[in-house]
Order: C-alpha cells, then sequence, then structure tokens
C-alpha cells in the first residue's frame, strides 16, 4: 500500500485523569474521544487507512468505540508511548507506506485542514508537525516555589499532533532510539536520529484531553449543552442503637437505621439522584446489597463514585436539593454541617447543595416513627 497511513496511539490508561476507563473511551457529547479522533482520519482523503494501537485488554471498549468506521485491526501497544509507537509502525511494515503520520487519540479534534498541512510538508521534509508559536511569558521556577528566571520565549513552539514522517525514516529511528531516553514525542526520536523536522501551523482547537476539566472544555467545543435531571428516593427502617448519619453527619439518636452500608437515606437518595442524571442506572448497580464487601460501608463511597461518573461523562453538578422526611432528629441544627460534606464529598461549593426537612404530620412509616425517608433531585450541566 502506498499513499499515508495514520497511526492513532490508543494504548495508554489516563492515570492523570483519574478514571478507572481509560480517558480514550469515555464518552464526549454522546460518543467515545477515540471514535471523534479516528473519524478525523478514516473521513480525510488523503489518508489511505487508520492503524489503531490498543491496550489489548481494553479490546472490547475498542470494537464498541471503532464500530463501522472500517479502520485497520488494531496492534497491542507496549509499556511506554514509545514503545507502542515502534511496534505500530513495525505492524505496517507489509503494507509500505510512503508516509505515515502519528497521533495522539486524546487529540479528538484535529481538524481536516491541520492533517492535510502535515502530509504535504511531507513532499519537502522527512517530517512535520503542528505546533503553535509561544506567546505566554515563561518562567523557570524553582524548588522552593519561587521564580528562577524568565525565559525567552523566542523560537519556542507547542508541539501537536498528528506528527508525520517519511515510513522507512521513522522506522528506522524508532528502532534506533534507545527506550526510556525521556524522548516525548516522535519528533524527538526523529532528531535524534538527524532527519530534519518541518513546523507547519497547528490549531488551538486541536487539544489534548488530559484532565477532567479538558473534557469539560471538549464538550463545549462538540457543541453539547445539555442539562439534565435525575431523581433519587430512599427509606429505612428504624431498629435498635444509638445514633444515625444522615447526609453524613453522624446524630445521637435512641435507634439506628438498618441498612446493608450506614443507611445513609439522604446520600442514598442524592446518589441514585445523579445516576439518574447521567443514566448510570442506580445505586444497587454499582454496589450489589448482597455484595459483601459493602456491609456497613459508609456512604460517602457511593458518592463519591456517582460524582465521578458524573465527571466522566463530561458534566459538572449544577444542583443539589435534598429532603429528609422524619418525625425526629430534628435536623436544622444540623442542617449547615450537613450541608458542607455532600459539597466536601462531591467536591462542589456549598452554595449548590440544599437541604430540607419535612414530617408527613404523624403519617406513614415515618410518621409512625418506624423509619425515614429522603428524595433528592440533581441538576448536572454538559456544559456547551
Amino acid at each position: 500500500m502506498s499513499g499515508c497511513i495514520a497511526l492513532v496511539v490508543a494504548a495508554g490508561r489516563g492515570s492523570r485523569f483519574g478514571s478507572e476507563t481509560p480517558k480514550q473511551y469515555l464518552e464526549l457529547a454522546g460518543e467515545p474521544v477515540l471514535r471523534r479522533t479516528l473519524k478525523a482520519f478514516a473521513g480525510h482523503q488523503l489518508v489511505s487507512a487508520v492503524r489503531p494501537v490498543i491496550n489489548m485488554a481494553d479490546r472490547g471498549l475498542f470494537e464498541a468505540a471503532a464500530a463501522g468506521l472500517g479502520v485497520l485491526d488494531p496492534v497491542a501497544g507496549g509499556a511506554s508511548r514509545q514503545d507502542s509507537v515502534r511496534l505500530g509502525l513495525e505492524s505496517l511494515t507489509g503494507l509500505n507506506p510512503d508516509k505515515v503520520l502519528i497521533h495522539d487519540a486524546a487529540r479528538a479534534f484535529v481538524s481536516g485542514e491541520v492533517i492535510s498541512r502535515v502530509i504535504a510538508a511531507l513532499d519537502e521534509a522527512p517530517g512535520a508537525i503542528p505546533a503553535l508559536p509561544v506567546t505566554d511569558t515563561l518562567k523557570r521556577g524553582r524548588k522552593d516555589g519561587r521564580i528562577g528566571e524568565t525565559v525567552s520565549r523566542d523560537g519556542l513552539w507547542r508541539a501537536q499532533t498528528p506528527q508525520g514522517f517519511r515510513f522507512q525514516g521513522i522506522l528506522d529511528a524508532h528502532r534506533a532510539a534507545r527506550q526510556g531516553a525521556g524522548l516525548t514525542d516522535d519528533a524527538a526520536v526523529a532528531e535524534k536520529a538527524g532527519l530534519a523536522v518541518a513546523l507547519v501551523a497547528g490549531a488551538e482547537d486541536n487539544i489534548k484531553i488530559t484532565t477532567p476539566e479538558d473534557m469539560i472544555r471538549g464538550v463545549r467545543m462538540a457543541g453539547g449543552g445539555e442539562v439534565r435531571t435525575g431523581f433519587g428516593f430512599d427509606v429505612h427502617r428504624l431498629g435498635p442503637g444509638g445514633q444515625v448519619t444522615l447526609l453524613g453527619v453522624s446524630l445521637p439518636f435512641h435507634a439506628s437505621l438498618e441498612g446493608h452500608s450506614d443507611a445513609d437515606v439522604g446520600l442514598h437518595a442524592i446518589t441514585d439522584a445523579l445516576l439518574g442524571a447521567i443514566a448510570g442506572g442506580d445505586i444497587g448497580v454499582h454496589f450489589p446489597p448482597g455484595d459483601e464487601q459493602w456491609r456497613g460501608s459508609p456512604s460517602d463511597v457511593f458518592l463519591r463514585h456517582a460524582g465521578d461518573l458524573v465527571g466522566e461523562k463530561g458534566a459538572v453538578i449544577s444542583n443539589i436539593d435534598v429532603t429528609l422526611i422524619c418525625e425526629a432528629p430534628k435536623i436544622g441544627p444540623h442542617r449547615e454541617a450537613m450541608t458542607a460534606r455532600v459539597a466536601e464529598i462531591l467536591n462542589i461549593e456549598a452554595a449548590r447543595v440544599s437541604v430540607k426537612a419535612t414530617t408527613t404530620e404523624g403519617l406513614g412509616l415515618t410518621g409512625r416513627g418506624e423509619g425515614i425517608a429522603a428524595q433528592a433531585v440533581a441538576t448536572v450541566r454538559f456544559e456547551g
């Protein structure tokens, strides 16, 4: 195969993002990050084929993300990005393309214009990368947190991907590169081998999704601006004991709430409300009541998990409104502490949390003092 093949590197685990699911498989405004990236190359008229490099433990996630795009079968990556690129290049030897583009899967907003500029530059140079000139004043910091010196920004550029090369040259360069040499991109590998690398204009929108904040920016760029609301309800029976835990605050009481975990009805209701807002099932799906590992577990574990899932979906929590339903204990004296605790668990401002209480005027199980219930409404915003 002549022409140009795009190598999309998607084998990383995305540890800086803080998600159990690698960031390239997280949903961004309705589709996985990786799918958006693959589509950019699969649909480009100057790209002959697309070869993904993945962690084979993620094969199921990959198949779902790449369905119907017609990309080449994926190959397994290595322990480092440099390893993964080399293995990807080796997999192309039978196809023997004239040119190859190497692109990070987390750059889901690469434009066709940037891709075209890189490919065109390879007619004149062995390598080419998109880049943006550094415009901010640069400071070198010291270990004590003070400024050590001001660094000249003259001639400095911010490198992006895809980085393009004539195939045989970059393959030889990667074969010769010493592993663990601290080469942070493929242009550095090419430079080490003495290959000239041209600079072409990059794009500010060609962002790399590294943190949850980047994901939110990506949702905004993708045109997502949706607001969703979820509802949660929970009730637990009162039994023997000397305290109850409500919204993460332990209160002395003549009884205790019975349940598999700590039976915090307030946090359970909020958890279900957040899961409902992102269509993420209910608390029992994520923490089955028959699973012994959750026996006696503090419910902040459940709520924090739900909050993390909201972030992974590219959304932010706009508002939590929870109502505790009981004749006793009195909630008013503890409202501020409860509000602060919910905000702390979800890492949001206390002003976004509303805690209320009501009774059923002596009616029903809460009116008779047999149990305590809670209902919650959560609003999340997919920024756009």
